[in-house]
């Protein structure tokens, strides 16, 4: 690969002024979107994909499936894949063999939240129970004991709001992660006006770059949370939604109107899915007429 790593990369984006911005994915044509659309990074979404496995985003997918997701993302796209490892697929030791399996793939970071296995999706209501504090940072530890290199990042992730904790909690997690090594925080909560979220940003001594998701909390603009020193901000699952709003729309249309024509303008060109999927350049390759002439007496 030329140039710098995607891994260096990402480094290069949390050391420079201004905020990142990822976007959710769970493919690499939602990766490439994102890409050509001008985000900074992609977040490959574990919610995402177990959506698109038509699975409960509570710990039924693997490794395996999500290692799959976040490789074919590497390879598609130039910018940075941070990818959602969930509550990194076991103990420290599995935390370990994570991040080496992740960082093989070109992966540029991993994230991993402090829930008790198997996890419940942040925003499904129900108990969110933590892990002890000791067993997570051990967990960031491995992880980042394991990399062959410096550059790739543990993105460690509390889910204290969520679970109904208290902001003084959130931040002793937070600060203990960051301690033990953590590249950046992720803190997240599903309130739709995130009082206690931003009394935790606003507590925060920046000794870690902070992540946030506002995912419920939707009006707050990426620039009003760079004014609080917010580093990254995900739009962790816009793509799926948004997609999946689309194609319900089109299906209905299209049974209603017993065909495709009144969806045809508002739905992507055959020819844009061949141009971004590489189709139309390997047609070209293949094309007889652009290939040099065989030279004389050749077989």
């Amino acid at each position: 690969m030329n140039g710098p790593t995607p891994a260096r990369r990402l480094r290069e984006l949390l050391a420079r002024p201004g905020i990142v911005r990822l976007l959710g994915a769970h493919d690499a044509l939602g990766a490439l979107v994102a890409e050509r659309a001008g985000f900074d990074g992609v977040w490959s979404s574990g919610f995402e994909l177990a959506a698109a496995h038509c699975v409960p985003d509570a710990g039924v997918l693997g490794m395996a499936e999500q290692l799959a997701a976040a490789q074919s993302m590497a390879y598609a796209v130039r910018i940075p894949i941070v990818a959602d490892c969930d509550t990194g697929y076991g103990n420290a030791e599995n935390c370990a063999h994570m991040a080496r399996r992740f960082e093989a793939a070109g992966v540029a970071a991993v994230c991993i939240e402090d829930k008790r296995f198997p996890k419940l999706n942040s925003f499904a209501p129900g108990a969110h129970e933590l892990v002890s504090v000791d067993e997570f940072v051990e967990k960031i530890q491995r992880a980042r004991d394991a990399r062959a290199g410096a550059d790739f990042a543990v993105i460690a992730r509390t889910e204290a709001l969520v679970a109904g904790q208290s902001p003084g909690e959130a931040l002793e997690r937070a600060r203990a992660y960051a301690d033990a090594g953590a590249d950046a925080i992720l803190v997240h909560s599903s309130e739709a006006l995130p009082r206690r979220l931003l009394e935790v940003v606003r507590r925060w001594d920046g000794r870690a770059p902070l992540v946030l998701v506002p995912t419920t909390y939707h009006t707050v603009t990426a620039a009003e949370l760079e004014d609080l020193g917010v580093k990254v901000v995900i739009y962790a699952n816009h793509g799926l939604r948004s997609a999946l709003r689309a194609m319900q729309e089109t299906a209905d249309e299209i049974l209603r109107n017993g065909c495709s024509t009144s969806v045809e303008e508002r739905i992507a060109t055959v020819a844009t899915v061949l141009e971004l999927s590489g189709t139309m350049a390997a047609a070209h390759a293949a094309d007889p007429a652009r290939r040099p002439l065989a030279t004389a007496g050749a077989a």
